[in-house]
């Protein structure tokens, strides 16, 4: 894994009951859906036995993946951050200047963004557009469907 890997606790622990999953239970699943593609007989021209197969090389690529997200992982926790700007592991209140509404999102990286929980990546346009800017500034941030117009009110570690 090529550098670090920023995760709250709670997205640790996440993406390690995910690895589980994948190494127990997905794992087993597909073991047993190759073993039944087996038993049809010859497997030279078996979609199901190919497509298993398939399905156990993806998921032994994320394993892999997965353990090299876990052993590079630095805890924004216990980041030295400054609370006076946006940054990685911030929960910020806005205001929509177009919708005339507040929204509230936490930074966080692209491992543990989830657009329904209100976890955005940094690595979003919105997020890269919020980061660095302080309580009071206006902010302009192009966006696929446009530009989007916020006005930081908060920020919270």
């Amino acid at each position: 894994m090529a550098g670090q890997v920023y995760l709250t606790r709670e997205g640790y622990n996440k993406l390690a009951d995910h690895l589980e999953f994948l190494k127990t239970k997905e794992r087993q699943r597909i073991a047993r859906a190759i073993g039944e593609a087996r038993a049809q007989g010859d497997i030279s021209e078996n979609a199901e036995y190919d497509a298993a197969k398939d399905a156990q090389a993806h998921n032994e690529a994320r394993i892999n993946e997965v353990e090299g997200k876990l052993v590079d992982v630095c805890f924004i926790e216990d980041m030295n951050i400054p609370s006076d700007k946006i940054f990685i592991g911030a929960k910020v209140l806005l205001r929509d200047l177009d919708m005339k509404k507040d929204v509230r999102y936490m930074l966080v990286s692209s491992e543990e963004a989830e657009f329904g929980e209100d976890r955005l990546s940094v690595f979003s346009p919105i997020g890269q557009g919020l980061l660095k800017h302080k309580v009071g500034d206006e902010v302009t941030i192009t966006v696929p469907a446009g530009t989007k117009c916020f006005k930081v009110l908060d920020i919270k570690r």
